[in-house]
């Protein structure tokens, strides 16, 4: 994924109301931009940290940038939610992901489960449907170990729940973790921060739910998934 056009660096002023971050750019201007994270950001949102915003060309936008990478732990972490999907679509089209090709088509934002939309629907004539639901993961503490969540996820355990009612009824149900960051070689969920979430993604494992989880490389031109990371 290519982002459109140059990101403009500059230094975290602070980042409040979830989805508002104050930055002091380089040439000394203090804008306010688009945080397009509802997570706590742990880590990743201490004043002064170095970011990486984008602009948007659309004069009718409210706030004109947008805050895409933050600099943290000697490297560069996204924190745009809005980018695992694309990334995912990215490497579906290429046939990227070993554990999800020979697919004909990829349905996006399909309606199952009660009153939700799972991010892809995969269908192809010699395999059996799947269910693909994509959750971004930015967290690290230590040790080169992602984390899921950063905060309490009531909704991302639904979905578990609803893809794991897709596996007992015979299809395929998968949930691959977008680790926007290049530093980690193993991913756990968050036991701490969310118990719930923890022991609903046990449980869907034996329920059938597959769980992968794709670290990426990560520079201010690009972000592309890249390699699986050990699930434990």
């Amino acid at each position: 994924m290519q982002f459109v056009s140059p990101l403009t660096r500059g230094r975290l002023v602070r980042r409040y109301k979830r989805f508002l971050a104050d930055v002091a750019l380089e040439d000394g201007q203090e804008i306010t931009a688009h945080c397009p994270n509802p997570g706590a950001m742990l880590g990743l949102n201490a004043p002064g940290l170095p970011v990486w915003l984008s602009r948007s060309p659309d004069p009718k936008r409210k706030l004109a940038h947008t805050l895409e990478l933050v600099e943290a732990d000697g490297g560069l972490v996204g924190v745009n939610t809005m980018h695992p999907n694309r990334l995912v679509a990215e490497a579906l089209a290429e046939d990227r992901l070993a554990e999800l090709t020979g697919y004909a088509t990829h349905r996006r934002e399909v309606r199952f489960g009660a009153a939700s939309r799972v991010d892809f629907l995969l269908e192809g004539a010699d395999a059996r449907r799947c269910w693909l639901e994509v959750k971004n993961c930015h967290l690290m503490r230590g040790g080169g170990l992602a984390e899921f969540p950063d905060c309490v996820a009531a909704r991302s355990a639904k979905h578990l729940r609803e893809l794991a009612a897709m596996a007992q009824a015979g299809d395929r149900a998968v949930v691959v973790f977008v680790i926007q960051r290049t530093d980690c070689d193993r991913f756990a969920a968050c036991a701490d921060l969310d118990p719930v979430f923890a022991q609903t993604l046990a449980a869907v494992r034996q329920q059938g739910v597959e769980v992968y989880a794709y670290a990426c490389d990560i520079s201010p031109d690009t972000v592309r998934l890249s390699r699986p990371v050990a699930v434990i």
